[in-house]
């Protein structure tokens, strides 16, 4: 039996800096770039809702007040939203870290990064993470370009051996889609501070039950300006 999403939480990644995006979008925090005619995150929270989470968790940083302007409590979007301000840039781990007193009494949670797009069932993804007991399950996903993003290693039982760093070769490989189901437990092993999920903890606790959930959907990341434009025509199409 599918496990319904709407008795946990989403947690959005949404205080970055993007800074490689400024050129294009330079007065505004990256989640709030346009993609036609409405910002990016609405896309997500949009995608979150239609699926029945409609309890989000924002962790905001870089103008993250132009995020509560737009988004509210949530009401115009059928979610209820609760906002996790960092004081300063913590990275991927040290932004979930924070928001711990939204999250610590749920058995598990769902975080996604807030400037990319992954056509996904999150049903699906937090039936397979309570199936396999895991500590953490990733979704990835096949391309053919994988130089720019690292790739993620996995054993023929979908368990994670390895997080390559990038090599900037246009190799075919396994990304990380930046969708995650945590056991609350994962707190535990994120330390307080600036700390990323993809360098810091993973890599440390890959022998503790990572697993990954191989995922064939459209992925949209718009971390730069070329990815910004081609997440325009993307979309259009």
């Amino acid at each position: 039996m599918i496990v319904s999403s709407s008795d946990t939480k989403a947690v959005l990644l949404v205080g970055g800096l993007g800074t490689r995006l400024r050129p294009v979008v330079p007065s505004a925090p990256k989640p709030l770039a346009r993609i036609g005619d409405r910002p990016f995150l609405q896309l997500l929270v949009r995608q979150l809702a239609s699926q029945g989470l409609r309890r989000l968790v924002m962790c905001t940083g870089y103008l993250g007040d132009q995020i509560e302007h737009e988004f509210g409590d949530g009401t115009d979007f059928d979610v209820k939203i609760e906002y996790s301000q960092e004081p300063q840039a913590l990275g991927t781990a040290g932004a979930v870290k924070f928001a711990q007193r939204y999250l610590e009494t749920l058995p598990y949670f769902l975080v996604t990064n807030g400037d990319s797009f992954l056509d996904i069932d999150f049903n699906c993804l937090i039936h397979a993470h309570r199936l396999r007991k895991a500590l953490a399950t990733i979704a990835v996903l096949p391309v053919n370009n994988s130089g720019r993003y690292g790739t993620v290693r996995i054993d023929p039982s979908n368990n994670v051996l390895e997080f390559c760093e990038k090599t900037g070769q246009d190799l075919p490989g396994l990304i990380n889609g930046g969708v995650y189901v945590f056991s609350s437990a994962i707190l535990d092993h994120i330390p307080g501070g600036q700390v990323s999920l993809e360098r810091d903890v993973f890599p440390q606790i890959l022998s503790q039950g990572v697993y990954a959930v191989k995922q064939e959907g459209m992925f949209i990341d718009i971390g730069t300006p070329a990815d910004y434009a081609n997440a325009q025509l993307l979309l259009e199409r």
